[in-house]
Order: structure tokens, then sequence, then C-alpha cells
């Protein structure tokens, strides 16, 4: 079971994950055609530096780079590249960062340029099921009961929801217990505490909600071609409502310059 983090070890969760989100910021400002994940990565390993972090993917299970950059049909784990990002696209952008010995997580999908009406609205349904997963996180509730807020919401507007991935709990290692999945019952699962700090990442297909993996051996993509959404906040569960970490302010506030 997850172990229960103290305030002090809370308070630097947050200083972790707050220097994803403005990390994730520094790279919206560059969300733009003609950019190419490669350099998206080499902004954010030297950010996360510059400020006495590491990053957290860079050689985690043997992943080969700072971010994870998943594109349009690309639902998780894509490697960045140096092929430019075009008009349409979409990215989800994954970033982890280890300071004070405890690690920050955090995704957002980014729309380059103009994007089709269904793809803005899958982006906009995956980011409520992240708001409505996160209502459920509770002292007393179950991890069900976050499965179950994404699903409902999610296959209600229509959409495939990803079952071979999940959430995680999140501390001194990037992955611990609980899993927490975008899917399940109400009622079910382990048991919410007070103090336990969790990642919580739907993962929303415009289609299928059947997934595969690429030969590279990390790129997880839809079944059947059509665009996924990511989007994920770490946070911590609390009495009667749980405190979000990792904050989508930053990055937005970066979002709305860019498009004036």
């Amino acid at each position: 079971m997850a172990n229960i983090k103290t305030e002090e070890e809370i308070k630097l969760m947050r200083e972790s994950a707050q220097l994803v989100s403005r990390t994730l910021a520094i790279l919206a400002e560059k969300m733009q055609p003609g950019i190419s994940p490669i350099e998206l990565d080499r902004i954010a390993e030297e950010f996360i530096r510059d400020n006495g972090a590491v990053p957290g993917f860079k050689g985690l299970y043997g992943f080969p780079n700072t971010l994870c950059t998943s594109l349009n049909q690309q639902v998780v784990h894509g490697i960045p590249n140096d092929k430019p990002l075009s008009e349409g696209d979409i990215i989800s952008v994954d970033c982890g960062v280890l300071m004070n010995g405890f690690y920050g997580d955090q995704a957002y999908t980014f729309m380059i340029g103009e994007v089709d009406d269904d793809i803005k609205r899958l982006i906009d349904v995956t980011k409520q099921c992240l708001i409505l997963g996160i209502e459920q996180a509770v002292t007393g509730n179950r991890i069900g009961d976050i499965g179950y807020a994404v699903q409902t919401f999610a296959e209600k507007n229509g959409f495939g929801v990803v079952r071979e991935l999940v959430g995680h709990g999140l501390g001194r290692k990037m992955h611990e217990s609980p899993e927490v999945p975008n899917y399940g019952m109400r009622g079910k699962g382990p048991k919410l505490k007070n103090g336990m700090t969790l990642a919580i990442e739907p993962m929303i297909n415009l289609g299928t909600k059947n997934v595969k993996q690429l030969k590279d051996g990390w790129t997880i993509i839809t079944a059947d071609g059509r665009p996924s959404a990511h989007f994920e906040h770490n946070i911590v569960v609390r009495e009667n409502a749980a405190e979000v970490l990792t904050s989508f302010e930053y990055i937005e506030e970066a979002l709305n310059k860019v498009n004036i």
C-alpha cells in the first residue's frame, strides 16, 4: 500500500511538482508549427538542470530522453525526434523531475495551431476527466471511485478509455503503490488515506480504447490510428478535497501569451 507522506515530505514534493509545471510552461511558449520534439526535449532538460533538479524520466527503465512526446495517435511514451510539428497536430508532453529526493510528474496535451473540432472536444473532455477524478481523491473513498468518475464521463462522451496504462502513487520513486486506473467500480479497490500522494492521468482516445506498442519498445499508439489525449496532475489525498501539487496555470498563461 502507498506510503503516507509527512507534511514535510509533501512540501518537498510540491517543489518538484511545481518545477514540472514551470517546465511545461516554458515549452508552451514554443508550441508552434516548425518546432521539433527533440528541441522541446533539449529546452526542458536545460531548464530542469538549471533549477537544481534532474530529469525524472531520462534513464528511468532505460528511457532515453527527458520528455515523453506523444503525437496524434500516440497515447504515451513517445520518444522525441527531429520531425517538426505541423498545423493541426496535437502532442502530449509528459515530464518528470527528481528534486530533493522526490519526483514530480505531469502531462499536458497541446494543440499546434488550429485543430479539428472533434479533437478539441477530445482534449476538453480528457481535461474534465482529470478534474472529476481528482474530486474523488478524498479520505475514505477508494481507488475505484477515481476510475469510475473518469470512465463514466469519457464513455458518456463517446470516447475510449485506455486500460493498459494507469496512474500511480508517487514519491521517492516515480511509480509507487497503488495503481490508479482510469476505469473502475465505485467503492472498490484500495481505500484512500489522508497524506497519500498520487499521479492521476486520464488517457482518452477519440475512437477505440485498444492500444498497441511500436517496435521501439516504448511508444504506445491507438489501435485504430485515431488521436489520443493525456493530462496528469500530482495530488495529495485530503479529508474534504484533494490538494493539487502541480498546476496548469503557468502552462495556460504561457499559451494565452502565444495565442494573443
